[in-house]
């Protein structure tokens, strides 16, 4: 790995062109990438025929496509164009998301929480790294991470900051936590200038970030 050297004199076998393996990559102490050591992984199980990988894409593919952020931000977009709808979504989120043929694992309990001017919510799962993978995809990695599962609890006006977000001192920040029963997910403030925009326009503005409530949806000029 690049900028990572070490002398090793035991017994091991190498890749194509002296290459570490993956087998070597799973334990080495300088795999330090998470990215890095699922690479070598899947690699290793497909070697060994316990794994297809044409099949993995294709989930990872469902995953990031047609199961991903793109139909969170199509519920957004509705319930800022639509009143009666955002009224069910508030009332009854995993319904109300089905209307739009949205559901399945990781997505039978939700709730929507909608941010204001006075209140603003935010998702975590302190746990683990429970998450809505119908409407908002696989979880990216810092929401999976220690710290910031753990900071966002006792700090999150620091941590939104550190996403960019910055809100006045009289903004009430609220901290849901997601669990194994429960789906959290954020229904961002309708950004201004907004109005008479179509639903694929508004669903445009609404970021993964923003539905996780780290950040605000973007403006129609690109901006958070």
């Amino acid at each position: 790995m690049p900028g990572h050297h070490h002398p090793h004199d035991h017994d091991h076998d190498h890749g194509p062109d002296g290459d570490i393996s993956a087998e070597e990559m799973l334990t080495s102490i300088d795999a330090v990438d998470i990215g890095v050591r699922v690479k070598a992984l899947e690699e290793l199980l497909a070697r060994k025929g316990l794994i297809d990988p044409q099949a993995l894409d294709a989930v990872v593919d469902y995953y990031e496509h047609k199961v991903g952020p793109r139909n969170g931000a199509r519920v957004v977009a509705r319930a800022w164009a639509d009143p009666a709808y955002k009224q069910r979504l508030l009332t009854d989120a995993t319904a109300a998301i089905a209307e739009l043929g949205f559901s399945g694992a990781q997505g039978e309990h939700m709730v929507v929480i909608e941010n204001t001017d006075s209140v603003h919510n935010l998702v975590v799962c302190t746990l683990c790294s429970c998450y809505p993978w119908p409407v908002l995809g696989l979880p990216p990695v810092w929401y999976k991470s220690m710290p910031y599962r753990s900071r966002v609890v006792r700090d999150p006006r620091s941590v939104l900051e550190e996403f960019g977000t910055f809100l006045p001192e009289t903004t009430e920040i609220r901290v849901w936590d997601s669990n194994s029963e429960i789906r959290y997910m954020i229904l961002p403030r309708r950004p201004p200038g907004t109005e008479g925009l179509s639903e694929d326009a508004l669903a445009a503005l609404v970021t993964r970030d923003s539905m996780i409530g780290v950040s605000e949806a973007l403006t129609p000029g690109g901006a958070a």
